[in-house]
């Protein structure tokens, strides 16, 4: 996470959004007393959208954990799409 102010952020903009892109960070830009905004990538937030997704009914999750217990136990297996 990289925290910075209004200030700095305008003098050196490119560097700071590169990091976030190239690196997956997330910037913080203070904007005064308990006041600022968070910048992340547009693929972080595409996959925190997605996330909420999967996870904002009852059904998702449950099919979702019992994928992840299944992975986790070895209890899984590949196949193959097909091909247009």
């Amino acid at each position: 996470m990289i925290t910075t102010t209004i200030t700095d952020f305008r003098k050196d903009i490119k560097s700071y959004l590169s990091r976030v892109t190239d690196n997956f960070e997330t910037l913080i830009i203070n904007r005064g007393k308990n006041s600022g905004v968070v910048v992340i990538s547009l693929e972080e937030y595409n996959a925190l959208n997605t996330t909420q997704h999967e996870l904002s009914s009852e059904k998702n999750r449950t099919r979702l954990d019992a994928a992840v217990k299944k992975f986790k136990e070895h209890n899984s297996f590949e196949k193959k799409l097909l091909e247009e």
